[in-house]
């Protein structure tokens, strides 16, 4: 949490010089990898149909997840079969492994849990994206195209488009790359990549001065759902009782999800948010955190906490579930980009009879 902090104060907190080896470091292996990759000398595996990447250059939550089930969803509406493959952080495996709604969020991660049950499409989880495509294909053959929750800089994984999601209320910090600030590659590879999406707010100065398009998306809240329950399409909308209630979250901007739950509440006299407790990204929760809210009315989480809390949680628990949406030229755009790669890939296999 001091790190975050400390990335996204103006300049460099005096402590973080004492990491400038390390991040010459970082810089120094990062570019060495990358050149490999783009000479050849290291070999990236390509699937035999489009892979779609959703990632970003920056540490922390920028919207990526919600994205990729736009993506996802917007992809069924064009009458494709998708799929998606995700690395699987914080799940304890085994990997590669193929995710369902029962699936546990202890085994395979948060968002892989919740991505599965909101979009109800294949899905599997392993660092090795190669093996998880294959597990992929073998189980589900009928489908035609890939969508890489997070993996930017995954260079073994060869990519038709590639998507970066950018948090328009943080921007990058104070434009250092690890462990000086957040970023895991400088900011000229936004230059290269396909789509540069940004979770609202106005254009940061630092886009402006790479003179590339970007992309708005907003993210809008649902109704609130109870924790114990069925998560996704099948679960039912409540109303929150009376109250004094404490918010949480182990996501990488904690402040969004406590900002968006006082802007839903705000005309709610009865319904008060008492405390905010943010935990580390990907937290794994127990019962054991919440026994200090024990006096409160209820537990207000994000959905992908609620993921890792549903096997304990009390009927007084509830999350709140969000979507992407896009404007309509984002999605004009991506459909040409997306059917000149599978024109691609079409060429490809009546070349090589595959």
């Amino acid at each position: 949490m001091f790190w975050q902090r400390a990335w996204y104060r103006r300049g460099v907190d005096f402590r973080l010089w004492l990491l400038l080896p390390l991040h010459w470091l970082f810089c120094g292996l990062s570019a060495v990898r990358r050149l490999l990759y783009s000479i050849g000398l290291l070999a990236a595996y390509r699937a035999p149909v489009p892979v779609i990447v959703v990632g970003n250059i920056s540490v922390g939550g920028t919207g990526k997840t919600p994205v990729t089930e736009a993506l996802i969803q917007w992809l069924i509406r064009q009458g494709l079969q998708p799929a998606i493959i995700s690395r699987g952080y914080g799940g304890k495996g085994p990997f590669p492994q193929l995710v369902t709604a029962a699936s546990s969020a202890a085994a395979v991660g948060d968002e892989p849990k919740l991505l599965a049950t909101r979009t109800q499409v294949p899905l599997v989880v392993g660092a090795n994206r190669q093996q998880a495509i294959e597990l992929l294909l073998k189980q589900h053959p009928e489908v035609s195209v890939i969508v890489s929750d997070d993996g930017l800089q995954h260079y073994a994984l060869a990519r038709d488009i590639e998507v970066v999601v950018v948090d328009g209320q943080r921007g990058f910090g104070n434009g250092w790359r690890l462990p000086l600030g957040p970023l895991r590659e400088p900011l000229s590879r936004l230059q290269h990549v396909d789509f540069i999406v940004q979770n609202g707010e106005s254009p940061s100065a630092a886009l402006a001065g790479l003179k590339v398009r970007t992309w708005r998306f907003d993210l809008l809240p649902g109704s609130w759902r109870r924790v114990n329950q069925a998560q996704g399409s099948q679960a039912e909308s409540v109303t929150l009782e009376p109250g004094n209630y404490v918010a949480v979250a182990g996501i990488g901007n904690p402040q969004r999800f406590f900002d968006t739950v006082a802007a839903t509440l705000a005309a709610e006299a009865t319904i008060r948010v008492v405390e905010t407790k943010a935990f580390a990204d990907h937290h794994p929760f127990t019962a054991a955190d919440f026994q200090q809210f024990n006096a409160c009315t209820g537990v207000l989480m994000t959905e992908k906490d609620a993921a890792k809390c549903q096997p304990f949680a009390p009927d007084n628990w509830y999350y709140l579930p969000v979507s992407a949406q896009f404007e309509t030229e984002f999605w004009q755009q991506f459909a040409k980009q997306l059917q000149t790669k599978q024109t691609l890939h079409e060429a490809a296999r009546s070349t090589y009879g595959s």
